[in-house]
């Protein structure tokens, strides 16, 4: 018999003067253009804060430094029934690197304020995406330290 198990999920919430960094990606199901944080799944061997780093990098280019935790979600796609759990941080960005080769899946990289986000909010990947923005917005922010890795 097969064990069920979540897909294991990161992102980042990065935000520069007044903007948040945003993907635009294909989704594989719809084939619409969707938007996005930076996210992607965890990998064998690496932890949540190694892949949010890796996968932020993959995707826009970006060096960041991770600031703290904003979210633990878990979320059942109703495209493919998959359950997704999802660990959400805060970073800032810290240099971007122009000749990185952004993974093939990623459109385009955004910068965008809160008002542009609203106005794609039927566009976002999942309602995560934006509760995590609404979060931030609300300041509600853990400490790093609550990820133990052992």
């Amino acid at each position: 018999m097969a064990q069920w198990a979540p897909h294991v999920t990161v992102a980042c919430v990065i935000v520069r003067d007044g903007k948040y960094l945003m993907v635009e990606e294909r989704d594989k199901l719809s084939g619409e253009l969707v938007f996005n944080q930076p996210a992607g799944h965890l990998e064998d061997g690496e932890s949540v804060t190694e892949a949010a780093l890796r996968e932020t990098w993959e995707e826009t280019g970006w060096r960041v430094e991770l600031t703290g935790v904003l979210s633990v979600a878990l979320h059942r796609a109703p495209g493919n029934n998959t359950t997704y759990f999802r660990t959400t941080f805060v970073a800032r960005p810290l240099s971007r690197d122009e000749s990185a080769e952004i993974d093939p899946d990623i459109h385009a990289v955004h910068w965008l304020d809160y008002e542009a986000i609203l106005a794609r909010s039927a566009r976002m990947r999942s309602p995560i995406a934006l509760a995590v923005i609404e979060q931030h917005r609300r300041g509600i922010v853990y400490p790093l330290d609550l990820i133990h890795v052992t």
